[in-house]
């Protein structure tokens, strides 16, 4: 849960801050420094407003459980996660490549037109946005436990670590171009969509929503069991010890979902995530690669006007 805690606060805030740092980086080279607070006040009501959406959703969560209906609750967060997480991934490949544009022709405009409730409203959004698909992811990984997440090592770390490169980032003693980092980081977070998809499929054959053709395709408990306890029924029914420990599976189950007895709508749903992301990268690409073509044509066509 750490591990996941960590990556995801980690993307999560980064993303905060750097859209954050780009807008008043530009403020300030455009000697509209007056304007910052207004961008920090936003982010500010931003952060309190997530605290008070994990807050609700806390409440919400623990209803669920009195009326013992919690286990359907824990499946739609976990099914609506790993669908933001891919959206998520997506949006910024396809922002990153201008996102610093973007933001300053957004501000531009507030500023031209003295809108300052704009810059407040627009900082406030963009913040708000990053917290709620945090409460969210954090809910879909601990099982509602949000305040175990947000006060657990890996979220502060989390945090931590994505203040630091955002500072070095923006004092320009680092340089990595956007685009690159966000796939590297996104390529970890597809990794834990795909794990959320699987783990909400296993717990609605649980609990009979759906069933399974093959509810076990392979049994490798010998090599690597899912938890401890699949450890100790192990060598208690065999005589000997798997290869290796329960929490390793622990940590690859949360991390990645791997299951030491998956079932084939298990296995398809992975295999398929992957292909399915592979299929959309390879069309955005294509679609990027076209657009620029058609930008690079009408600029040549323009050239060629002006100089007859």
């Amino acid at each position: 849960m750490e591990i996941q805690a960590l990556l995801i606060t980690f993307r999560e805030v980064l993303e905060a801050l750097l859209i954050v740092g780009i807008i008043t980086t530009y403020l300030k080279r455009m000697d509209h420094k007056q304007y910052t607070k207004y961008v920090w006040l936003g982010a500010g009501l931003a952060v309190l407003a997530s605290v008070g959406v994990a807050m609700l959703f806390q409440v919400v969560f623990t209803g669920f459980a009195a009326m013992g209906s919690e286990i359907y609750l824990k499946v739609g967060i976990m099914v609506i996660s790993t669908i933001l997480l891919t959206q998520m991934v997506f949006w910024m490949a396809k922002h990153s490549r201008d996102l610093k544009g973007n933001m300053e022709g957004k501000m531009e405009k507030f500023i031209s037109t003295g809108n300052v409730v704009g810059m407040v409203i627009h900082s406030f959004l963009v913040v708000l946005r990053e917290g709620v698909e945090t409460v969210f992811f954090f809910a879909a990984i601990t099982g509602g436990n949000i305040g175990a997440a947000m006060q657990g090592w890996g979220a502060i770390t989390g945090v931590i670590i994505a203040a630091v490169i955002s500072y070095f980032f923006f004092r320009g003693t680092m340089h990595i171009p956007l685009k690159t980092f966000f796939k590297v980081t996104g390529a970890f977070i597809i990794l834990i969509s795909a794990g959320l998809l699987v783990q909400a499929i296993s717990m609605m054959q649980d609990i009979n929503l759906i069933g399974s053709v093959i509810p076990h395709v392979y049994d490798i408990t010998w090599l690597l069991p899912e938890h401890p306890i699949d450890y100790d029924h192990y060598i208690r029914d065999h005589g000997v010890e798997p290869l290796l420990s329960g929490d390793v599976g622990i940590f690859l189950k949360a991390l990645f979902g791997y299951s030491s007895m998956p079932s084939i709508e298990e296995v398809i749903a992975y295999i398929g995530y992957f292909v399915g992301i592979y299929l959309l990268t390879s069309f955005q690409n294509n679609q990027g690669e076209q657009e620029a073509l058609s930008n690079h044509s009408v600029m040549e066509l323009k050239t060629n006007t002006s100089r007859k």
